[in-house]
C-alpha cells in the first residue's frame, strides 16, 4: 500500500510539473540594476556555509521520494547527479522503511552512489528518537530532515489526524540524534512564529519550502475519488514570503519550493535564504532524459548563478543577501500586511557594500 502510494506521488507530481508555467511570487521580486557593480568572475565563490555545515554551492537536490521499485531507481539516479555535480541531497520519507525494512535499499542506494556526499535523511514529525537514529544509520546520513505536512495529511486518505505532538517529538529528535536536525514544510510554508518555535525547539535550520512548486493537496486531491479538498489547492504562504519574514529567525533559514530556473536561486538567496532547494522540476528532467539531462541542467544552474553573481557585485552567496531588491504585485501585499520594511530591502547596498566600489567607498 505504501510503495502505490509513494509511486502515485511520482506520478501526480510529474504530471504536475507538465503543466505548471506562468507567474508565481519569485516574479514580484526584482533587482535594483547598479552598472558599476560587477566584479571579476574569477573571484566568486560558491561555497556555502551555515553553521558548521559547508557545501560546494547553495544548491540542493530537495527530498522527494522512495520506497518502492520504481521510485529506488529514481533515487539512484538523483544521487548520480549530485555527485557528478557536487550539491547536496535529501531522500524522500522514510515512513515506508520503518514499516518494512525490506525497502531499505530505496533509499541506501542514494549513499552508495554517492558516497563521499552530503546526504539528508527525511522523516515525518511522528517518527520516534529511535526511528530517527535509524534513518541516520541507513544513510550515514550527515543531516536529518524533519517535514511538516499537516495539510497534506489531511487531504490525504489515509493521512494522519492529530498533530498536536509533532513540537515536542521535534524538540526530542533534535536532541536526540548526532547530526544537524533540518525541519521543513512541503510546500506550504513556514511562517516567522512557526520559524521561532523551531528555534526554540533546538532545530539546527529550517526550510521554508512554500507554496509555488510541486502541491501536495493537489496531489492527495488526485488519489480521492472525488477532489473533494480543492479549495486547498492555493492553501499556504509562497517561498519568496517566507524568507522575507524569516530573515531575522535566529537560526539559517533555505528555501524551497516553486524555484524554476538560475534567476529564482539568486532571489531566494537574496531574501535571506543560505541555500535552495529544488524537487518537482529536477524529478521532471531525470524522468525525461536520465542522469545526463538532469546532470547538464545543475551544472548550467551554476554556472548561470556564477554568472549572475558577477553581475550584482556579490563574491559569495551570502553576500547576494546585500543586494537591493525591490517587491511588487501580491508578494508586496504580504510584506505590508505583515510589516516587512521594503524600502530597507530597496536601499541596503550602501550599508552592506554590495553596490559598485569606488576608490572613495560606495557611492
Amino acid at each position: 500500500m505504501i510503495s502505490e502510494r509513494k509511486d502515485d506521488h511520482v506520478r501526480l507530481a510529474a504530471e504536475q510539473q507538465s503543466r505548471q508555467g506562468g507567474y508565481n511570487q519569485f516574479d514580484d521580486v526584482t533587482f535594483v540594476h547598479h552598472a558599476l557593480a560587477a566584479i571579476d568572475r574569477t573571484d566568486v565563490s560558491l561555497v556555502t556555509r551555515f553553521g558548521g555545515i559547508e557545501w560546494t554551492a547553495p544548491l540542493y537536490i530537495n527530498a522527494m521520494t522512495g520506497g518502492s521499485a520504481r521510485t529506488g531507481a529514481i533515487n539512484r539516479d538523483l544521487a548520480i547527479a549530485a555527485r557528478e555535480t557536487g550539491v547536496a541531497i535529501a531522500t524522500g520519507s522514510m515512513s515506508a522503511y520503518f514499516a518494512d525494512e525490506s525497502v531499505a535499499d530505496t533509499f541506501r542506494v542514494m549513499r552508495r552512489e554517492n558516497p563521499d556526499g552530503f546526504v539528508m535523511a527525511n522523516i515525518n514529525a511522528n517518527t520516534s528518537v529511535a526511528n530517527a537514529r535509524r534513518a541516520v544509520e541507513l544513510l550515514e546520513a550527515d543531516a536529518l530532515q524533519i517535514h511538516l505536512n499537516a495539510v497534506q495529511e489531511t487531504v490525504m486518505p489515509e493521512g494522519d489526524r492529530s498533530f498536536s505532538h509533532w513540537g515536542p517529538r521535534i524538540g526530542k529528535i533534535a536532541n536526540g540524534v548526532d547530526v544537524p536536525v533540518i525541519v521543513k514544510e512541503v510546500g506550504f510554508g513556514l511562517s516567522r512564529e512557526t520559524v521561532s518555535a523551531l528555534r526554540d525547539l533546538g532545530v539546527y535550520a529550517a526550510d521554508v519550502a512554500g507554496r509555488g512548486g510541486t502541491n501536495f493537496a493537489a496531489i492527495e486531491n488526485g488519489r480521492r475519488d472525488h477532489a473533494a479538498y480543492s479549495y486547498l489547492n492555493g492553501w499556504g504562504q509562497s517561498t519568496p514570503a517566507c524568507l522575507l519574514e524569516s530573515q531575522e529567525a535566529g537560526i539559517p533559514v533555505l528555501g524551497s519550493g516553486g524555484v524554476r530556473d538560475p534567476l529564482d536561486l539568486v532571489r531566494a538567496l537574496a531574501l535571506g535564504a543560505v541555500a535552495v532547494g529544488a524537487s518537482g522540476g529536477f524529478l521532471r528532467t531525470v524522468l525525461d532524459g536520465g542522469v545526463p539531462a538532469l546532470v547538464h541542467r545543475i551544472t548550467a544552474w551554476l554556472e548561470h548563478l556564477r554568472a549572475l553573481m558577477t553581475v550584482l557585485g556579490a563574491r559569495t552567496p551570502a553576500g547576494l543577501a546585500g543586494c537591493d531588491v525591490l517587491i511588487r504585485g501580491e508578494l508586496r501585499g504580504f510584506c505590508v500586511d505583515r510589516g516587512i520594511d521594503l524600502r530597507r530591502l530597496a536601499g541596503r547596498s550602501r550599508s552592506y557594500g554590495t553596490a559598485y566600489e569606488t576608490p572613495g567607498g560606495i557611492e
